[in-house]
């Protein structure tokens, strides 16, 4: 009987030209989602395939660094990896030379991204589960063990995980309703930057009536008259019972953004995303404050656990979009789910995975450690890749039901 051992580790550079228009905002003009893929082949015929997202260029630099750093899979088999992931993660994230080039962030976090999701992967599958049950059915030891919880022990340790998965494990019944309901998700696909106002109207009219009640408009034009016609005209559309959202994908020095989200704030979002510099943590403390109870949302170029942690007690944001295609994999957007249940923060991921990987993490989350359900990104552009494509109904996540993690481009498939 085979043991899933990981027989040969390879990489693969994909890259997805988008319709004109698509995926523009503030500061990222390219149309062209790219995944720096890895692919775990075990003795027993299986893959995990794991991805990150790039905007191409780069995408070649984060291949090498995979290669560079799997290296330590070879000739494990994925039980025997994940039996004590959290070890190896941090062993491979404190490589001697290349943690030099983070740490915990960058091209060499990136592909340990990568390398981690295919071997959560590689686990389901094994397992001939989906992912979220294979978090779901594992026990409180097992779960906390595929953690790298250095750094944040003064928030969260080994013991109080424990303590937080055995005690929500009690009313678990009472939340599992949602794999029949699905998880409900927002329409981040009506809004790019480079769209116009026409555009605009016919995606967002075209949402409504695909049953989706929430839309994420991009700002930060140039024209700040622009930002702020566009803002009306999406309230307009969505009207007062639907939630809208805006993103600014960094866009403003701090004075800019405190006066570009008061205004936006007369359009009564739901948040107001990446408002400034991911880094400036101070910044986002000022704004937070300032827009109050519009709120603040940011997540998607916070490279790891420990910003995280600093950005939850300073009280920095309101909704943590941690994306698990920018920190460490799934491992580390569990360490970080398990703070911000601590700190009461929602976890609304973005979705650099298209939302293949997030589904079942939000699933997890909500289950096991009782998140509050708000919604998930949903962006469509590279569903006709993938083997098992998100599946969005009526703006609701459906549970997949397929082994894995939702992972296995078309590309990569095997016959």
């Amino acid at each position: 009987m085979a043991n899933n051992i990981i027989r040969s580790i390879a990489t693969y550079d994909a890259r997805f030209p988008l319709p004109a228009g698509a995926g523009t905002d503030s500061i990222h003009a390219t149309s062209e989602y790219c995944l720096a893929v890895t692919l775990l082949a075990t003795d027993s015929g299986l893959t995990g395939s794991g991805f990150v997202l790039t905007l191409g260029a780069g995408n070649e630099l984060v291949g090498k660094a995979i290669e560079m750093l799997a290296t330590p899979l070879q000739g494990k088999s994925i039980d025997e990896i994940m039996a004590d992931f959290g070890r190896l993660s941090r062993s491979i994230a404190d490589h001697a030379a290349l943690r030099w080039l983070g740490p915990h962030k960058g091209v060499v976090h990136l592909a340990l991204a990568s390398i981690t999701n295919a071997c959560f992967d590689l686990w389901a599958k094994s397992r001939g589960v989906p992912l979220w049950k294979l978090l779901l059915d594992l026990s409180p030891e097992e779960l906390v063990r595929v953690l790298d919880l250095s750094y944040v022990e003064d928030v969260v340790d080994e013991k109080r995980a424990l303590e937080m998965l055995r005690e929500h494990h009690a009313t678990r019944a009472s939340r599992e309703r949602i794999l029949a309901t699905g998880y409900p998700g927002y329409d981040t696909s009506v809004g790019w930057m480079d769209y116009s106002d026409d555009k605009v109207r016919e995606l967002t009219k075209a949402a409504l009536d695909q049953g989706f009640s929430a839309f994420k408009l991009k700002v930060g034009s140039r024209k700040e008259s622009r930002d702020l016609r566009r803002a009306a005209m999406l309230r307009e559309l969505a009207g007062d019972d639907k939630t809208i959202m805006f993103d600014a994908n960094q866009h403003w020095n701090l004075p800019d953004a405190l006066r570009m989200c008061r205004e936006l704030s007369k359009f009564k979002p739901l948040w107001i995303e990446e408002p400034t510099h991911p880094d400036d943590l101070l910044a986002h403390v000022e704004i937070s404050d300032a827009i109050a109870p519009v709120r603040v949302a940011a997540g998607e170029h916070i490279s790891n656990r420990v910003l995280f942690k600093n950005f939850l007690k300073a009280k920095a944001l309101h909704f943590f979009q941690v994306d698990c295609t920018r920190v460490a994999g799934i491992s580390e957007f569990l360490t970080v789910s398990f703070m911000a249940k601590i700190f009461n923060r929602p976890i609304v991921p973005h979705v650099g995975d298209m939302g293949q990987m997030h589904q079942h993490l939000m699933f997890f989350n909500h289950i096991a450690l009782d998140h509050e359900v708000v919604f998930l990104e949903h962006i469509p552009h590279l569903r006709k890749h993938f083997v098992h494509p998100a599946e969005v109904s009526a703006g609701v996540y459906c549970t997949p039901q397929e082994p894995g993690a939702s992972t296995d481009l078309k590309v990569n498939a095997t016959a």
